[in-house]
């Protein structure tokens, strides 16, 4: 199993020390969400932060723009080093143009469903995703409870990757766990993201690495 501990649970006060525990653990990624208050309740951090984290992160590094018309900021979420650019189905009017813009900086594009978006809403472009990211949880807030109905949804998405021949990963994110990434992991997750559950426990490289080894 893949792990994207989310940066939005890391302590700010000390993000250094955060940022070298993930470099010393098994994570597989850095999973960061930007947030503008407007296509979701809540402002996180922007690329000051992002800037800093790619200097001191020596692990790829896998960005979620929950932000109205992400299409903006291609070129500088490229320019901070990210390796995957994940943008809302909800926020971008002309998705194949936004998917392609992405793999044309040179990142790997992702596109994320939010719990109400079904996701038989990718028929016509999962063939073109390297990720697809389902919300278990409403994006915004981190520690919110995990939406069983995104088994479900994974199931299906794998369903539908596989019809169509796509080599897109199924990332997870929201309310993530041993228990709820277990679940995950049999319905057909490839990729997990924990918040919570990684920086607020006593031992975050032993949770990263019961999470990758599930």
């Amino acid at each position: 199993m893949i792990v994207s501990p989310s940066l939005l649970s890391a302590d700010f006060g000390n993000l250094n020390k955060d940022l070298e525990m993930i470099n010393s653990s098994e994570a597989d990624w850095l999973h960061i969400d930007i947030m503008d208050g407007v296509f979701v309740p809540n402002i996180s951090f922007g690329f000051p932060v992002l800037k800093f984290v790619q200097k001191v992160c020596k692990k790829p590094l896998d960005v979620h723009l929950m932000i109205v018309e992400p299409q903006k900021f291609i070129e500088e979420v490229k320019a901070c080093g990210a390796e995957i650019m994940n943008v809302h189905y909800e926020a971008c009017t002309h998705l194949d143009r936004v998917v392609q813009q992405i793999k044309a900086a040179g990142m790997k594009a992702g596109v994320t469903l939010n719990p109400a978006t079904p996701v038989c809403m990718l028929r016509d472009i999962v063939s073109e995703l390297d990720l697809v990211l389902l919300m278990s949880v409403n994006p915004g807030f981190g520690g919110q409870k995990f939406i069983h109905n995104t088994l479900n949804k994974v199931k299906e998405l794998r369903k539908l990757i596989e019809e169509t021949g796509s080599k897109a990963l199924i990332e997870v994110d929201g309310g993530v766990n041993a228990e709820t990434g277990a679940m995950l992991r049999d319905a057909g997750a490839d990729v997990l993201v924990a918040g919570n559950y990684v920086f607020k426990s006593e031992n975050p490289t032993s949770a990263i690495s019961l999470l990758r080894n599930l």
